[in-house]
């Protein structure tokens, strides 16, 4: 691992640009953190991934994290495997594409609730002095890897988006969504599945699924 260290000096580089560009959070000197607050560790979490590609996140130690305080509510749904049998089933019978997107960065896309304050430490090696000689620490202002809430804030974000465009959520499993849209006089369909930053697709026609790929793509990247 030492020697590949430009790679992972660049992984850890680009992975703070992700966050800058997505304001996760704000620098403030310590003087500035509530009286009894406690501070949440950032850690660098490292992996070489099965294309040689090394990749750094910088994620919260969640385990630090107090309940009550740092976080409320935790749970976030899930497509159920059943339901994945079913739009696979589908997509067989009624002659319907396939085709599964992942978010890039799900997790950084959310918004914390109003009042929701998780203050950390800043991120392992790059820790500068504030105003008052102390270490500068990070008020988080948006979810990150490995906080409690992060999956059901992301969660929390992406629903309302779908039922913006027009989808219909599924009373049986509200990971499904449909929608229905006439394309050229011929009533086409359009149907996700949500498996947290995973998105499964079946749709009937190209020109309905780049429609709302347009919808999507300006407010979260995706591969």
């Amino acid at each position: 691992m030492a020697e590949d260290h430009i790679g992972w000096s660049a992984a850890e580089r680009a992975e703070r640009v992700n966050h800058a560009s997505n304001q996760s959070w704000t620098y403030i000197d310590r003087s500035e953190v509530p009286a009894g607050r406690s501070l949440v560790r950032l850690i660098w979490v490292y992996k070489r991934k099965r294309s040689g590609a090394l990749k750094a996140r910088l994620c919260v130690q969640g385990c630090s994290q107090v309940h009550g305080v740092d976080y409320d509510q935790t749970f976030c749904a899930t497509l159920r495997p059943t339901s994945l049998r079913t739009l696979s089933s589908i997509a067989a019978t009624c002659g319907l594409r396939m085709r599964q997107w992942d978010f890039v960065a799900a997790y950084l896309q959310g918004e914390l609730k109003d009042g929701e304050v998780v203050y950390c430490h800043a991120p392992p090696g790059y820790a500068t002095l504030g105003a008052d000689g102390r270490l500068r620490v990070c008020r988080v202002e948006k979810p990150v890897y490995s906080m409690a809430q992060a999956g059901r804030r992301w969660q929390r974000s992406l629903f309302p988006w779908l039922r913006e465009w027009g989808f219909q959520q599924c009373a049986s499993d509200p990971c499904v969504f449909t929608l229905t849209s006439d394309v050229d006089g011929t009533q086409q369909r359009l149907i996700l599945g949500c498996y947290v930053d995973d998105l499964f697709t079946l749709y009937s026609t190209t020109a309905l699924f780049a429609l709302r790929a347009l919808h999507l793509g300006p407010r979260v990247a995706m591969e």
